[in-house]
């Protein structure tokens, strides 16, 4: 081989190396959760572990959070890409703050809201929490929907006595008779089932979207950057997601140890139960009738008619349908 084939194929076999490197990094996603890994936030683990984010030419890179405001502040600030955290939040921060983050895709199209009782407690429905003592975190984005579930009922907080407690203290408090009902979400079913059954009890568990509030909760959001700059990533990684959620649907037990393998720390069995809570808020009647990940206008209004009412904001200020953007959700 003569020199000059021999520089002209080392060239063009750098010149590719190059561009390979370079596909590679504008391909990297991170990911931002809204809080700590667990079973509900399988199918971006999934994602890494079964090979489709891979196959759509992306790499992931995850990032812990604590709380919805925060996950949100950091995709506006472009610190991370994309991102699970709760749409009413995001239209909350769209009107107070103007943030530059867009909903892309449904994850909980019902809100994980609920009562837990015990079930020998005569209380069976939301009606019941009358003049009872009832138990909640201080932080959970439930105290803010709390009012307008009472008034629903024809009640107010005044009928009811509401102490602020650490969530790891909840459960025991309801077990041991410190509190008549606590409000948790429907994704921790499983591990107050299990104090339940140590304790010798059963629960009784009112989901507040079976009381009619109806709105979307956890939803892909994205920095308005990412799908500006970048939305053919933007497409490939929804339709990535999408494929995981569906995986881990069909397929619990493996996606539980898909989880694990990334988090050891997290047990397969624990994992294993959060997925199974979770599915309700994703694979239900309402995904049954719009479609998985869909944004349904009248949901979609009738969600930031109910954010607006919680937190006082003018209805007005915001229409709901420019929070999201659906043409990254592939049909």
């Amino acid at each position: 081989m003569t020199k000059a084939r021999f520089a002209k194929r080392f060239y063009v076999s750098l010149f590719a190396t190059l561009l390979a490197g370079t596909a590679s990094a504008a391909d990297t996603v991170v990911f931002q959760l809204d809080w700590l890994p667990g079973g509900d936030k399988a199918p971006i683990y999934v994602c890494i572990d079964k090979g489709f984010c891979a196959e759509e030419g992306i790499e992931i890179k995850v990032e812990p959070g604590r709380g919805s405001t925060e996950a949100i502040t950091r995709l506006a600030a472009g610190t991370s890409d994309v991102g699970s955290a709760d749409i009413g939040a995001l239209m909350a921060a769209q009107v107070t703050e103007r943030v530059a983050v867009t909903g892309i895709m449904s994850i909980f199209n019902k809100g994980p809201h609920a009562f837990f009782a015990l079930k020998d407690s005569g209380i069976s429905k939301i009606e019941d929490v009358k003049g009872k003592k009832v138990a909640t975190s201080p932080f959970t984005s439930s105290n803010v929907f709390l009012p307008l579930v009472l008034a629903d009922k024809g009640l107010a907080e005044s009928d009811i006595t509401l102490t602020k407690a650490d969530p790891g203290a909840l459960g025991p408090m309801l077990m041991t008779g410190a509190t008549d009902v606590i409000i948790a979400w429907m994704t921790n079913v499983s591990i107050f089932n299990g104090q339940a059954a140590q304790a010798g009890k059963e629960l009784e568990i009112m989901p507040w979207y079976a009381a009619g509030l109806d709105l979307y909760s956890a939803s892909l959001l994205a920095s308005d950057k990412f799908i500006t700059e970048r939305p053919d990533v933007a497409k490939r990684f929804v339709k990535a997601f999408k494929k995981s959620l569906e995986y881990v649907k069909t397929n619990p037990d493996e996606s539980a140890v898909s989880v694990n393998k990334i988090v050891p720390e997290l047990p397969v069995d624990v994992v294993k139960g959060a997925i199974k809570d979770t599915m309700v808020l994703e694979f239900n009647e309402v995904t049954d009738k719009d479609g998985l990940g869909v944004f349904e206008t009248a949901r979609l209004a009738e969600t930031w008619k109910r954010v607006a009412a919680s937190q006082k904001l003018d209805p007005s200020a915001l229409d709901p349908e420019k929070s999201v953007n659906r043409s990254f959700l592939a049909e």
